[in-house]
């Protein structure tokens, strides 16, 4: 895992160890398990532990868990710290109550060089959020700095769109397309001609 991996390739297995809320207790999750289960892996990665804006994150990401989990998403944040710190500050921060995803800890950096997202200066990992489809196909990423949060009900819409796509192969989806919206069928028939592709009655 030398190399960081690119949108549009497979991603070679790797495994993280992880606090798991539910449980209390300790775990640990890697690729190829959420492969095998046939799952979507959906990996968000933050700076650190008892800072200011990652656990607004955090918070964001529980209320929309369940509705990524009905689409067949694993879910898991990322950061540099440990699992102990994990467990101490899920359990001392009140925005953090409702999580319920695994917290997954990656203390050497390795799986966040992978990624792209450590930042050598700080030795913590930039906001970034990827998606690994069920073949192991890395087919979404995000990076952003440290001061701006993300908002999770983006992922959840590219989630919806990437999950009806399974099913309709033949079609893609336009800006801001989420569930109920019309899709579009590539053909040399739409080319110069997307607004009245868009616009025509179904």
């Amino acid at each position: 895992m030398s190399d960081i991996v690119k949108t549009g390739q497979f991603v070679p297995d790797f495994e993280l160890e992880t606090y798991l809320p539910l449980k209390n207790d300790f775990g640990k999750i890697s690729l190829q398990e959420v492969k095998t289960a046939k799952k979507w892996f959906v990996l968000v990665f933050y700076p650190a532990d008892f800072t200011f804006v990652c656990p607004t994150e955090l918070q964001d990401l529980a209320n929309e868990y369940t509705n990524l989990q009905k689409l067949g998403c694993e879910v898991v944040s990322v950061s540099t710290d440990t699992k102990f710190a994990h467990l101490a500050w899920q359990q001392s921060e009140k925005l953090l109550e409702k999580v319920s995803y695994p917290m997954a800890a990656d203390p050497t950096g390795k799986v966040s060089r992978f990624f792209g997202v450590y930042d050598e200066a700080t030795g913590l990992a930039l906001r970034g959020t990827f998606v690994i489809n069920p073949e192991g196909k890395l087919i979404s990423s995000e990076i952003n700095f440290y001061d701006v949060g993300r908002n999770v009900k983006e992922l959840l819409r590219k989630m919806r769109a990437n999950a009806y796509l399974v099913t309709h192969p033949n079609e893609v989806c336009p800006a801001r397309w989420d569930e109920g919206s019309k899709t579009l069928k590539p053909s040399a028939k739409i080319v110069g001609r997307v607004y009245e592709a868009l616009t025509m009655a179904s």
